[in-house]
Parts: structure tokens; C-alpha cells; sequence
């Protein structure tokens, strides 16, 4: 699988109700766990004081991250998604590469 930088900005429509927004949020959260026990999901995080989400999602390339993996998100009718395929960088002290 090929690693992806992925910023998500979320946004509920004026008027959902809160109920609704909660279901979802609950639902996400349990199919971020899923994402990351099949490693699409490796890292995620949220910018102190920002409502947006970025992590390290994984899949087998661009078109099938976007349609099989965030496409499935809960919350992705609300989402935005910025991807930006990564590659490894040659002084990754996690690549596990001991040549140099």
C-alpha cells in the first residue's frame, strides 16, 4: 500500500441536528479504529485549536484511498479531503534501511 498525507476538513450543514452530528462522530470514531487495525489509518492528528484532521492514511493508490477508504468515512458528506502522495525520503530514520 502506498502512504498518503491526507488533510480533512470537516463541515456540518447549518441546521443538522445534534443528535445526527453525534451518531456520526461515534460512528467515525469506531471506523478509525477499523482503518487502522487494516492499516489504511496510521497516524492522525488535529492542529491545537483547529477543526481539521490531518494523518497518514494508506491505500493502493490515490483513486482507491479516495473511493474506498475516506469515501466510506461516516462524516465524508461533510468532508474535504487534500492528498498528497508521499514517498520515502532517503533519511527516514523509520525506513529500517541500515545501507547507506
Amino acid at each position: 500500500m502506498r502512504e498518503f498525507l491526507v488533510e480533512i476538513t470537516t463541515t456540518v450543514p447549518e441546521g443538522t441536528p445534534q443528535e445526527e452530528v453525534d451518531r456520526r462522530r461515534a460512528a467515525e470514531a469506531v471506523h478509525a479504529r477499523e482503518l487502522a487495525a487494516t492499516g489504511h489509518l496510521a497516524r492522525l492528528w488535529r492542529p491545537v485549536g483547529e477543526l481539521r484532521s490531518i494523518g497518514i492514511w494508506r491505500g493502493d493508490d490515490e483513486e482507491d484511498l479516495r473511493e474506498n477508504v475516506l469515501g466510506n468515512l461516516p462524516l465524508s458528506p461533510w468532508m474535504t479531503f487534500e492528498v498528497t502522495p508521499l514517498e520515502s525520503h532517503p533519511n527516514d530514520p523509520g525506513r529500517g534501511d541500515t545501507t547507506a
